[in-house]
């Protein structure tokens, strides 16, 4: 009815926006107000006692919502809002420049995150003892333009520019002299460049030097510190061109979705401010020594604040605009969102910021960094869409959504019909008609999904397990390096030259750990493997530096063969053999020889090196995700166990968000193997994949079920299913289709991983927003009727008679479907109600004057008739069988049945 305000409502905001003495009269669902300012019963059984207040029926409400706030009231209502503001400004200006400081507390070496247990990184350390400083192999590759053999000028020529270029660099180590290939069309220089110090700055003065240097030769730096600074290079735009696509993409967005022009600047300005804390804040966490940051860590982290910030932002503005509807005030409004907001928004960010913690549970460094530098972000998220935006939209009011401003509905909504015919009356005090009438596409969906649940919660499913089908074949047993660069490679380039020209792994050999007594052994092993190329022992007093591994015997360079070898550099009792492999280091075959290698030697000998370093970072990457998915879909159940007090309706969002994540990966294996022909995955790409749509997805079943719950509470679990669908679909969708593209956005950067990720999260939350949450939950949820919140029982699904049985369902076309309403447990259906033991029979039931006719959906109180448009008004209360009934027809009956009625439910009958 116009002018009727929600029953759940807090008494101070429905005195808040309670008509003025001697305007409307309050309807029966205004909250009754007692006290100096609002009408009530008093003590002599009479309405209309209070100071300010009068009225034989109740009638007249608080004129508190209608003053103006005034002196210190009013100040505090700018001042508050205004203050939260100034210190997020502050502290987003103290953490804008950081930004550009991330570089300090970051690396993109994978070295430097395997765990300290992993074999590669015992060799690693061990190798101090052996070489004068840490070193990164840098290979300048030539290769004659036209196919032709390289002569004495060009080789002279390539020389003499690197030996130009590194001289007077202090991080650069000598190189060595020009290695001709045996086809002679092409040469190789190794440069050693200090692993402390800036490798890809080197690397770019060798390229700029060495570019058209020498005629008819061509010339690229490759090996570890050439990939290394192409990672660098294909990172550089994530705190430049990913944060512009990002932000004008979710602009547009929201500019479509509020039709307004204020707002989404506001929205969007908390977001930029939480990045600009939760960078802050990660570079002092990460500064302190707490993680180690890199490229695709930093990039999630921009992406997935600016997503989250986002989506709590719309579902602020969505309740505020409602409670705009109700409310003159624009504070109070603010006040009744705020409330009813948090909830859901801490609810879901609490989920997300658990998933990311039990990434802490990584062997991997960059997974176990992921989790505590994502959950700073999601809180910062959470904090700047609770007090940040409120305190904006405080400041701005209803201007905030010019030129759609919402209007309140007031005692009167007559005049205020939109399009469909549904007035300005508050959206969630209307009847369900208004609801599905008013919310367009998603009331219907709603509607029609409660009416055929099983049709469409099962179609869904089937497709569903169709994409699922595809997960197994997807590749993710990890990629070469060489392949994670998907723009043009310098250092690509080179290798391939190499490979062509070169035995794959030269300049990049396995490092083999050695006991000195086993060393001979150690070497004649490896040499007998078909991946190895050739073996040598590093030799400090050698002027080649190592002894070449020949017919059983290590032989120096040293062409005088009365020269005395030269002594095997001896470390702690061991020595230090080097593998040169037949492929490429960082294929999978070199991989492969890796792990045979390994698996002849015993214990006492231990494999390195950059190759080796894959390995370990592929096993630990498959460990962890193995690991972490299990323990994080235990941590989601529970959370959601907890926050729903409901076990179905947390084991039936599970499921269904696992079944979307299982799909999406499905999907992306075809895509990944059959339209994009890319080579494969990191391992890490499924448990990215994981954490995030499952954390996501559960997150806005999270809104959708907050919000059914509530409705259902009031009106029935099935009525509350519809409109809990149509409430939410809207600001929903715009939230998912918000994440979707933030997460697209990571195809800026040209990196495998990146894009893998968010092609994976961006199609994973379409789909679970359309399908998944829009209609497979809630068909289920239909099916599963009262017992979705098993062990609890709602009130209104029938315990002892409080609530009406709802008819939620109205004819499609010529079909209608009878929904039976549950009370107390028992099923009530074709007049027939059963109450705490006892049976009503009859079309008709009467309980304290209140008379209930379910075929024409009239509620009779005490001679008070509520009509509403073809649905069913809950029954009044049953009274207290053991208390003195009123006079039928006294004002005190009247009084009574309004009160009962505006509350959206009655009173639990007492036996008697």
């Amino acid at each position: 009815m116009p002018g009727t305000h929600r029953a759940d409502r807090s008494p101070e905001s429905s005195a808040n926006d309670a008509p003025v003495a001697g305007g409307s009269t309050a309807t029966a669902t205004d909250a009754p107000v007692t006290g100096k300012n609002g009408s009530g019963k008093g003590d002599s059984g009479k309405s209309g006692s209070g100071k300010n207040g009068s009225g034989g029926n109740g009638s007249q409400g608080s004129d508190k919502g209608s003053s103006k706030p005034r002196g210190k009231a009013r100040l505090a209502r700018i001042l508050i809002p205004a203050i939260l503001t100034l210190v997020w400004l502050a502290l987003a200006g103290i953490g804008g420049p950081f930004f550009g400081r991330i570089g300090e507390v970051s690396s993109n070496d994978p070295t430097t995150y395997l765990p300290s247990s992993a074999e590669s990184t015992a060799v690693q350390e061990a190798q101090s003892g052996f070489f004068e400083s840490d070193e990164i192999p840098a290979i300048v590759v030539a290769e004659s333009s036209g196919g032709e053999k390289l002569t004495e000028e060009q080789i002279a020529e390539v020389a003499d520019a690197v030996e130009s270029t590194t001289a007077d660099d202090a991080a650069v180590g000598e190189a060595s002299p020009p290695i001709p290939s045996e086809d002679g069309q092409a040469l190789q220089v190794f440069v050693p460049i200090d692993a402390d110090a800036d490798a890809v700055e080197t690397v770019e003065a060798l390229r700029t030097s060495l570019k058209d240097t020498v005629d008819g030769v061509d010339v690229y730096v490759t090996g570890p510190a050439g990939f290394s600074a192409d990672l660098t290079e294909a990172f550089s735009g994530i705190d430049g061109l990913l944060l512009v696509v990002a932000f004008a993409v979710v602009l547009v967005i929201l500019l479509i979705v509020y039709r307004a022009v204020i707002l989404p600047l506001l929205v969007l300005t908390s977001s930029l401010f939480a990045l600009c804390v939760a960078v802050l804040v990660n570079w002092l966490l990460a500064d302190a020594g707490l993680f180690l940051l890199n490229g695709q860590v930093q990039g999630i982290l921009f992406i997935l604040v600016i997503g989250a910030a986002t989506d709590y932002g719309l579902l602020l503005t969505a309740r505020y605009r409602e409670e705009l509807e109700r409310s003159r005030d624009h504070v109070t409004a603010l006040k009744s969102a705020w409330k009813g907001s948090i909830e859901p928004i801490i609810a879901s960010g609490g989920t997300v910021i658990a998933g990311l913690l039990c990434l802490l549970l990584s062997d991997l460094e960059s997974n176990r960094a992921l989790g505590p530098v994502a959950s700073v972000g999601i809180l910062c998220a959470i904090l700047a869409a609770l007090t940040l935006l409120p305190s904006l939209l405080a400041l701005f009011g209803r201007v905030a959504y010019w030129p759609r401003v919402p209007r309140y509905a007031g005692e009167d909504a007559e005049g205020t019909e939109d399009a469909e015919g549904v007035t300005g009356v508050a959206r969630a005090d209307q009847t369900l008609d208004q609801v599905v009438k008013g919310h367009g596409v998603y009331g219907r969906i709603g509607k029609y999904t409660v009416g055929h649940p099983r049709r469409i919660w099962v179609g869904v499913t089937l497709l569903l397990i169709l994409g699922a089908a595809f997960f197994p074949t997807l590749k993710a047993e990890g990629v070469a390096q060489s392949d994670l660069i998907l723009t043009a490679s310098d250092a690509r380039d080179g290798q391939n030259v190499l490979a062509e020209h070169f035995p794959g792994g030269s300049g990049t050999p396995a490092y083999i750990l050695a006991p000195e007594a086993d060393a001979a052994e150690a070497a004649q092993t490896a040499a007998d493997l078909d991946g190895v190329e050739s073996v040598s022992l590093t030799a400090n007093d050698d002027p080649a530096g190592q002894l070449a591994f020949q017919d059983g015997e290590f032989v120096g360079s040293i062409p005088d063969p009365n020269a005395p070898v030269a002594e095997p550099t001896v470390s702690e009792g061991k020595v230090l053999l080097q593998a040169t492999l037949t492929d490429p280091y960082d294929s999978a075959a070199a991989q492969d020889t890796v792990r045979e290698l390994r698996a002849a030697y015993g214990d006492d000998v231990l494999v390195g090196g950059n190759t080796a370093t894959d390995v370990d970072t592929n096993d630990a990457s498959i460990h962890d995700r193995n690991l972490i998915i299990p323990i994080v879909l235990i941590v989601i159940t529970l959370i959601l166990i907890a926050l729903m007090r409901a076990i179905v309706a947390a084991l039936m969002l599970v499921v269904t968000t696992m079944l979307s994540f299982a799909a999406a990966m499905g999907v992306a294996a075809l895509v990944f193997n059959h339209v994009l022909d890319l080579p494969g995955a990191d391992p890490a790409v499924p448990l990215y994949g994981f954490v995030f749509l499952v954390a996501l997805g559960i997150d806005y079943n999270i809104f959708l079920m907050t919000r059914v719950r509530e409705e259902s509470e009031r009106h029935g679990t099935r009525e509350g299913i519809i409109r809990g669908v149509a409430l939410t679909g809207g600001v929903i969708t715009s939230a998912g289709i918000v994440l979707a593209a933030t997460f697209a956005a990571l195809v800026v950067i040209p990196i495998l991983f990146l894009l893998q990720l968010a092609f994976i999260v961006a199609f994973g939350v379409l789909v679970d927003t359309f399908l998944v949450r829009t209609l497979q939950v809630p068909g289920i949820a239909t099916e599963l009727g009262r017992h979705l919140w098993w062990p609890r029982k709602l009130a209104a699904d029938g315990h002892g008679g409080t609530a009406a049985a709802s008819k939620v369902v109205e004819s499609h076309g010529p079909e209608t479907d009878e929904i039976e309403a549950e009370t107390g447990g028992a099923v009530e259906g074709r007049g027939e109600a059963e109450t705490d033991g006892a049976v009503e029979r009859g079309a008709e039931t009467e309980t304290g004057g209140a008379v209930e006719r379910r075929d024409e959906g009239v509620a009779e109180a005490a001679g008070a008739v509520e009509r509403r448009d073809e649905t069913d008004a809950a029954p009044a209360a049953a009274s207290d069988q053991t208390e003195e009934e009123p006079p039928h027809g006294s004002p005190e009956a009247i009084e009574k049945a309004a009160e009962e009625l505006g509350t959206g439910h009655g009173r639990r009958r007492k036996d008697v």
